[in-house]
């Protein structure tokens, strides 16, 4: 069969070597280099300039004499190449010169361990060459396997992990404390989560034998709290006890719930439990309730205080009496809030709020029926949404929105921390290498003490980044938050949003007030 490529050959005649240029069917270019690169791995010196102008002018079958020396026939000749990911070779067949022998299947073979490929030869290609020898054109010879990528571990959730549901709000505008929806009961024996384990991949090997090693999977295993239990097979996390499941820092949180049937009084004392806490009367001045989970109060939070590692919930409010304080790692739900401490991890949702500090590091809203701001100072790291904000009488209201200090303060430090800790890591490594370099029975305790600092430290800047860029998109979360007046917001307030303070000099109504820039400007209540 015709050969479909332009190829070359040698010839070696009586007066020299020559070398014969042929036409392909297909195609009647050749490559300078790779007759170069034949003619050197054949150790055969050659006048460059006549076959340069050879190929110039080649169209039709012609030869050029390489030198005038006749050397010794020449074989069929493979030369090999290995792309940089070693995952295939590649290779071209040059015919011999006359009484040159031709390559076996065993000589192609033996050519590709030359070239270090001894992997995953593609025998098919070899036999399909040894039937029709085909020159000037490219044979994949040989493949890679690749590696099979394995499955990270997952874990399904059987209950409402996300705490950001708000109450739902009646047809007359009033919020529903009644009808909450924020707890998730459980039952004995009820599945709370369910983990899927991970896949380990297979290795691949590449064309040259070295393993292909698959992407690590991340492992994960169900974590036995508190009134849980893991199946037999590790892959289920059941409730051992009727309840409240919450997510709480990234554990799973089942109580049974801590009833007081009236008041936090003298005949209960302070409370301090590692569940969820309903209290169904008042919680009365002077005491503490703590609790890891949420705490319900029925009744009304007076100078008290209240601290929950999930969210607080008060059916009536907190009089304060400028001792109260509600302090949550979640939500905080209030109908009211007058002269008190109030700051949540999550949002904050009230009917109204009167002479507090409050903080939040979601939103705080108080658009009920009533939904009024008055005196005292509001944060929120999202926005604030109010009603009414001030009032007639001028009185001194502080709505602030913008990044939480102390996130922004831990930010500030870990960036003054991070060059000393790099400073350190690269003298400690300086110091390892220096001693690594003439090791010594008397040096190989010092050497090893130098790497094991090397390790903490290098963990230690990980860890700091890591947490340096968690709060940075925490933050970055936090850019576009406004103050929302679905009512009227009067002189004496002040608006403060991403540090950039604004005085309200005459009263406005449903309105936004947003950073521009700069500046805060007002715009149209959406």
């Amino acid at each position: 069969m015709a050969n479909k490529a332009a190829y070359f050959q040698l010839d070696i005649r009586m007066d020299g070597t020559y070398l014969i240029l042929f036409p392909g069917e297909n195609s009647r270019y050749l490559n300078y280099s790779e007759i170069d690169e034949y003619l050197r791995l054949k150790r055969i010196d050659f006048n460059k300039v006549e076959v340069m102008k050879a190929l110039n002018r080649f169209s039709d079958e012609c030869s050029v004499k390489l030198c005038p020396t006749a050397i010794k026939p020449v074989d069929e000749t493979l030369i090999v190449k290995v792309d940089e990911t070693r995952s295939q070779a590649t290779g071209r067949f040059y015919p011999p010169s006359k009484n040159g022998k031709r390559i076996s299947k065993e000589g192609i073979i033996s050519s590709l361990v030359g070239y270090g490929v001894k992997f995953g030869v593609i025998e098919e290609t070899v036999e399909s060459f040894l039937k029709d020898r085909q020159y000037g054109q490219t044979y994949v010879l040989a493949k890679a396997m690749p590696p099979v990528e394995g499955q990270s571990a997952s874990i399904t959730w059987h209950f409402n992990t996300d705490l950001s549901r708000k109450p739902k709000m009646n047809e007359d505008g009033s919020v529903d404390f009644h009808q909450l929806e924020t707890v998730n009961p459980v039952h004995e024996g009820d599945c709370l989560a369910t983990l899927t384990p991970a896949i380990l991949g297979k290795p691949g090997i590449d064309v040259t034998g070295r393993l292909l090693k698959p992407a690590n999977v991340k492992q994960m295993v169900l974590k036995q709290e508190k009134n849980t239990c893991i199946s037999e097979d590790g892959c289920h996390l059941i409730s051992t006890v009727d309840g409240h499941v919450a997510m709480i820092s990234g554990s799973v949180f089942v109580s049974n719930h801590y009833e007081i049937p009236a008041n936090v009084d003298t005949s209960t004392g302070d409370i301090n439990f590692d569940g969820s806490v309903s209290v169904r009367g008042n919680v009365i001045t002077g005491f503490v309730v703590r609790a890891k989970g949420d705490i319900i109060v029925d009744g009304v939070v007076e100078g008290a205080e209240l601290y929950a590692g999930g969210q607080i919930i008060l059916k009536r409010g907190i009089q304060g009496m400028g001792r109260g304080k509600l302090i949550a790692e979640g939500n905080i739900l209030s109908k009211f809030i007058e002269n008190a401490e109030v700051s949540a991890g999550g949002y904050i949702e009230t009917d109204a709020i009167l002479h507090s500090r409050v903080s939040a590091r979601g939103e705080v809203t108080a658009s009920g029926k009533k939904g009024f701001i008055v005196g005292g100072e509001i944060h929120s790291g999202k926005g604030i949404s109010v009603k009414t904000a001030g009032s007639t009488m001028g009185t001194t209201t502080l709505l602030e929105v913008g990044f939480d200090p102390a996130m922004l303060e831990e930010c500030e430090r870990i960036e003054k921390k991070l060059p000393k800790m790099e400073a350190e890591l690269e003298k400690v490594t300086k110091n390892y290498q220096a001693l690594s370099q003439k090791p010594t029975p008397e040096r190989a305790a010092a050497i090893q003490s130098l790497e094991q600092s090397i390790q903490q430290l290098q963990e230690k800047i990980k860890k700091s980044l890591e947490r340096m860029t968690e709060l940075q998109a925490i933050t970055g979360e936090q850019s576009g938050g406004c103050v929302r007046i679905s009512g009227v917001i009067y002189p004496g307030c002040k608006v403060v949003l991403y540090n950039t303070p604004y005085h309200i000099r005459s009263a406005m109504k449903y309105c936004r007030l947003i950073k521009d820039r700069a500046d805060v400007k007002m715009v149209e209540y959406l």
